[in-house]
Order: C-alpha cells, then structure tokens, then sequence
C-alpha cells in the first residue's frame, strides 16, 4: 500500500466527521485558556502560563476540532459547552446563498436528538467504507456512511445520500494538507 493510498484511506475515513465539522466553539480550547486566565491576575504570569501550557493547547485544539466540533456540526449543540446552535447554523449576513438550491433536509442539523444520544460509534465496514452508528438511550438508531467509488466517495444519512465528494476534490484537499 502506497503512501497516497493511505493519505486517501484516512482522509475518506475522517472525512465524514472532519471535514465537515472542524468550524465550532472550540469549548475545550475555551476551558484551557479560562483556567490559562485564572491562576494568576497578572499579564505578563499569564503569558508565562500561556506559554507553559502551549501544548495542552494544541491537544485540546485537536480534540476540538476532530471530534467535539464534528459532534457540534452532526447534533447541532457543542457537548463541552451545551450552547446551541452550532457554529455553522448561526445566521449571518452572507455573501453567496444557497439554501433556497437544497433540499430542505440539508439546510438543518441532521442529528437533532442530541440529548438522548447514548453512544456514536465509528467502524470501517470495508476497505471502501466508513460508518458511524448513533445510538440513542430510546434505542432508535441511525447511520452516517461513507463509500468510496471509483471516482468519489458518498455520504449517506440511514441510506439517504447526503452528498458526494470527488476523488479529485479529496486529492486537492489532501495535497493542501499536512497529515
């Protein structure tokens, strides 16, 4: 298996939480930097602790981006913080428009139920896909999959296409991005 082969297999495998959930609160960063500001009242023992704690603010960055934000954008409520709505869904003024295109299923959070979420649970089902399972505490469930093809990869919510990305497009996100 060639390096290319594996950057393709783990950017399909975290693309269906990562790539679109990196935007959000980063609460667990948030955390980090009030405790940051609590120890001392002092700027310059703030920038010292800042400067200290640097790689417990890069882990807690990561956490957040690859996986409370992703839960951010599928549930439509941070997890550290409990705010709601999700970054992504907070309305603004925008330059282009595209709600009025889409389905109306794509313009909302998909996982609403958020709060009786018992467990989500990602599993390589084969070499070509990826799957997370949501399990709420009612016992209803639901699927988020990604299959690759020959020329792209699909994203289905419980066997309803939500989107396709391209080999071409994962490529060029893949050469602008270190892994």
């Amino acid at each position: 298996m060639n390096i290319k082969t594996v950057k393709i297999a783990v950017v399909a495998a975290l693309g269906a939480s990562t790539l679109t959930g990196c935007m959000g609160q980063m609460a667990t960063t948030g955390l980090v930097s009030k405790f940051n500001l609590e120890i001392v009242d002092n700027r310059y023992g703030r920038e010292g602790m800042f400067l200290l704690l640097s790689p417990v603010y890069g882990l807690a960055g990561a956490v957040d981006l690859f996986i409370f934000n992703s839960i951010e954008f599928w549930t439509g409520t941070n997890p550290i913080s409990g705010k709601s709505p999700a970054v992504v869904d907070t309305p603004t003024k925008n330059y282009i428009k595209v709600n009025d295109q889409l389905d109306p299923s794509l313009t909302t959070v998909p996982l609403t139920n958020n709060a009786d979420i018992d467990k989500a649970i990602m599993t390589q089902v084969d070499e070509n896909t990826m799957q997370m399972e949501i399990t709420y505490t009612n016992g209803e469930q639901k699927v988020l999959r990604g299959e690759k093809g020959a020329d792209a990869v699909s994203f289905y919510l419980d066997d309803e296409l939500v989107t396709i990305v391209s080999n071409q497009e994962l490529s060029q996100y893949i050469d602008s991005v270190t892994i």
